[in-house]
């Protein structure tokens, strides 16, 4: 069955919110560090609710991330959160040392991520942060595309032991998935069925990938569309599944067009099943300043650009 996109425009960090303020009252395990970060982060209907349970270390990213694994190794379930930006980049060597390395039971947090924060620049867009982490052992990353899936990522992240990287955007995004749907770790999520041409893409950018295939199907080319939420462990089957029916993929990123999710899928494209592939994202260079919408489309990143680069491939077929 094909999704249908929902016109509402949704914030994944109410979702988020919310499902953990419901998993505070089931489980008195459940506790938030944060780096001054409670209105960003949604979290102060958390700090009401449970005033011990959430810690704000003030804006020392590294201390966070520590704090959150001797939180674990205590036997509590920290969820860090901070802007994505300055959780990896701020915190990477105690991401690898403290958290992934020593295998602790810390879900990191990556709020406002990709070029949310838009008119603040450079220094805020999060766009390396899916090629550091998904490079160091043990941590799962994720980076869910609606507010259902938000809720089941955080609800599965609650009940799964290890380190994770979640990372979820501020900006609105319609519901893609329907009452039925159910997240699984490391299992690409089927949209769209398709033949000719498979688009693969997470976070924001699935509902640009849905509009793209839309548009391909006016001109009789039959797009399947994948999210690939789960960024490690990739779902290899899907991909060489994809690659072999559909013979080209297209990928999607709010990210870096290096060692992103482009680079996981193209990793196993090359060693199983070779076929051309358009990897969209930033092209290895600092984004701009500028809106957020402004941004996506300065890269292509809109349901257009996703069609003109699937275009461009199955015209050279």
């Amino acid at each position: 069955m094909n999704a249908t996109l929902d016109a509402k425009l949704y914030d994944c960090r109410d979702a988020f919110a919310e499902t953990l303020e419901r998993l505070g009252e089931q489980d008195e395990r459940i506790v938030v560090v944060v780096n001054d970060s409670v209105g960003s982060s949604k979290v102060g209907g958390f700090k009401k609710k449970f005033p011990d349970r959430l810690i704000n270390v003030g804006i020392a990213e590294q201390n966070m991330v520590g704090v959150g694994a001797g939180l674990a190794n205590a036997g509590f379930i920290p969820f860090v959160c901070a802007a994505a930006c300055f959780l990896t980049g701020r915190a990477l060597e105690q991401i690898k040392a403290d958290v992934a390395y020593s295998n602790t039971n810390v879900k990191l947090v990556g709020i406002s991520s990709g070029m949310a924060y838009g008119a603040l620049g450079p220094t805020h867009h999060s766009i390396e942060d899916f090629a550091w982490t998904r490079a160091i052992a043990n941590l799962t990353v994720i980076a869910p595309a609606d507010p259902t899936e938000t809720s089941q990522v955080i609800d599965m992240a609650a009940k799964t032991p290890g380190p994770m990287f979640l990372r979820l955007s501020r900006m609105g995004v319609p519901e893609v998935h329907d009452k039925g749907y159910n997240f699984e770790l490391g299992k690409a999520a089927t949209l769209r069925e398709g033949k000719d041409i498979t688009l693969i893409a997470n976070g924001v950018l699935v509902t640009k990938a849905l509009e793209a295939a839309s548009l391909l199907a006016k001109d009789g080319i039959d797009a399947r569309v994948l999210n690939m939420a789960t960024v490690k462990p990739i779902d290899k089957a899907a991909i060489i599944k994809a690659a072999r029916e559909t013979g080209a993929i297209v990928t999607a990123e709010e990210h870096s067009t290096h060692g992103g999710l482009g680079s996981a899928i193209a990793e196993v494209v090359v060693e199983n099943a070779p076929v051309q592939m358009r990897i969209l994202g930033v092209p290895g260079v600092f984004a701009p300043t500028g809106e957020a919408p402004w941004l996506l489309e300065h890269f292509g990143l809109t349901a257009q650009g996703i069609y003109e680069a699937a275009k461009s491939l199955k015209t050279h077929d």
